[in-house]
């Protein structure tokens, strides 16, 4: 009984440590900075139909790292549309605090600059309405496009957890301060291209679907690269490889 009751109180503690840990924006970054060097990589994007995987595009990721500052530019080309969806990302070198971010597609533009306020413009190309920007921000954040990179370079291990607080725009659902969390980390195994690899296994979800689609990253251990991303979503399911 006494064995019982330590273990419980164990658990509790360790139940109320999550509950009180402070989420991680700029100002709390415990990410490896090092890991975050310039590189190209592309992944091959596919839709799940049962048990068979439909190619559905590629996904080119530029990053740029410079003194000051981090570029990321992410170009879609979808095997079904001659256009290209750009997303461009710029944050600091020292704390991944965001600066300037940009996405061009087929269903709309948008640019947010990071400052005292968010600001910017909304276009949506479906009815030609575009929508000036003005965001007033209580907490630091990271951009919503940049914390997939984060959780790469996170002090992974089995069993860790966390919130991230970022910031989206989106005039048509949920918009400005919200919350990303990984709810789960454990060590496995992959297959990448003949080669067995020692991964982590990251399982995150975020306010900007309710929490509804939920991301799996497998991170390469040596290298923290992420070598497939698979999102499930009402029964659907995407894969994107390396």
């Amino acid at each position: 009984m006494k064995n019982r009751i330590c273990l419980l109180l164990l658990t509790l503690g360790f139940a109320l440590q999550a509950i009180g840990q402070e989420p991680l924006h700029p100002k709390n970054n415990p990410a490896d900075m090092d890991f975050m060097s310039s590189d190209t990589s592309e992944m091959s994007w596919f839709m799940v139909m049962d048990t068979t995987e439909m190619q559905i595009g590629v996904v080119e990721t530029d990053i740029q790292k410079q003194k000051d500052r981090i570029y990321i530019i992410t170009t879609v080309h979808m095997k079904q549309s001659p256009t290209k969806w750009v997303d461009s990302t710029v944050v600091s070198t020292r704390d991944f605090a965001p600066i300037y971010h940009s996405s061009f597609n087929q269903q709309r533009d948008m640019v947010l600059k990071f400052g005292e306020k968010v600001t910017g413009y909304y276009l949506d190309k479906q009815t030609n309405t575009t929508t000036e920007i003005s965001e007033a921000t209580d907490r630091p954040f990271f951009d919503s496009n940049f914390y997939p990179q984060l959780i790469r370079l996170l002090p992974l291990k089995d069993g860790y957890s966390n919130t991230i607080t970022i910031f989206d725009y989106n005039p048509k659902s949920k918009k400005g301060v919200l919350t990303a969390t990984i709810r789960n980390t454990e060590e496995a195994t992959m297959d990448f291209k003949g080669a067995l690899k020692r991964v982590w296994k990251v399982e995150a979800t975020d306010d900007i679907s309710d929490n509804a689609a939920v991301s799996t990253y497998y991170i390469d251990m040596s290298t923290k690269k992420i070598l497939k991303q698979e999102v499930d979503f009402g029964g659907r399911k995407m894969i994107m490889r390396l």
